[in-house]
């Protein structure tokens, strides 16, 4: 079980990233060609989800007695927070581009899986 919370410490370190760029291209700031539309309230959500993910990954990488519910909570506020980015495409056609569906998917269908890890073992382990 340590290699898979470590593993999924790993992981949530890629996730803060990949959240922190994005709240990047969000706030207007192009990385390389890539450029996408100025959408403050998903720059603050990103950067609320990368700081959710950074606190797991410390718990669990660190071996905290709270990681792995450390590692169910900052996955799922994650997860929250990709599922509203997902309705606000949804709502709002205008906004969405193909890196930024592309993107929501891949977050929602990565968290799914980290989280259902972090149950297994959560029920494996009492």
């Amino acid at each position: 079980m340590d290699a898979l919370r470590r593993a999924l410490g790993g992981l949530l370190l890629l996730h803060a990233l990949i959240f922190l760029l994005f709240a990047l291209l969000h706030a207007g700031l192009p990385l390389g060609p890539v450029r996408e539309p100025v959408i403050v309230p998903a720059t603050i959500v990103e950067t609320l989800c990368a700081a959710a993910m950074l606190t797991g990954a410390y718990g669990a990488l660190s071996g905290r007695a709270w990681a792995w519910d450390g590692l169910i909570y900052t996955q799922s506020a994650a997860l929250g927070g990709v599922m509203l980015g997902i309705l606000s495409l949804t709502l709002s056609p205008g906004a969405a581009t193909a890196l930024l569906t592309w993107y929501h998917s891949a977050m929602a269908l990565a968290l799914a899986a980290g989280l259902t890890g972090s149950f297994y073992v959560s029920r494996v382990r009492r």
